[in-house]
């Protein structure tokens, strides 16, 4: 899948910062932390982006990123316990919202770090997956 290895190196630099401070911090520890990693591995990168929300064409609104990383992926962190679906349709909303064709959402508050990979299913990057996803 497209962006497969820059996802991978933003996972990888999510669990080296885990593997370090563990879980229990507040999620801008975690950010704090993964922007110095995410510099040592060479990644271009805006933290607490503002970026515009569109309503059939209408900017309606901002919201803030986590990170936006190599302009292309949005990143989503949060520090809780159990990630919930409502996490997940955040993200994926998002993905939609900012016309990104993918998104991550990291966890940092589990004993073990938490991912997922959201593709927006609607951007045209993402027509193979969409067609694969229906069969």
């Amino acid at each position: 899948m497209k962006y497969e290895e820059l996802t991978h190196k933003i996972i990888g630099c999510s669990m080296k910062v885990h593997s370090s401070l563990g879980n229990g911090f507040q999620e801008v520890i975690y950010q704090r932390a993964l922007a110095i990693e995410m510099e040592k591995q060479g990644l271009g990168f805006q933290r607490e982006m503002e970026m515009s929300i569109f309503y059939d064409g209408i900017n309606i609104g901002t919201r803030r990123v986590d990170f936006f990383v190599d302009d292309k992926i949005m990143v989503e962190l949060k520090a809780i316990i159990l990630l919930d679906a409502i996490h997940l349709a955040q993200t994926m909303n998002y993905c939609i919202a900012y016309n990104l064709p993918i998104g991550l959402l990291i966890n940092f508050g589990g004993r073990s770090l938490a991912f997922k990979r959201v593709y927006n299913v609607n951007h045209p990057e993402n027509i193979e997956y969409k067609k694969s996803s229906t069969v």
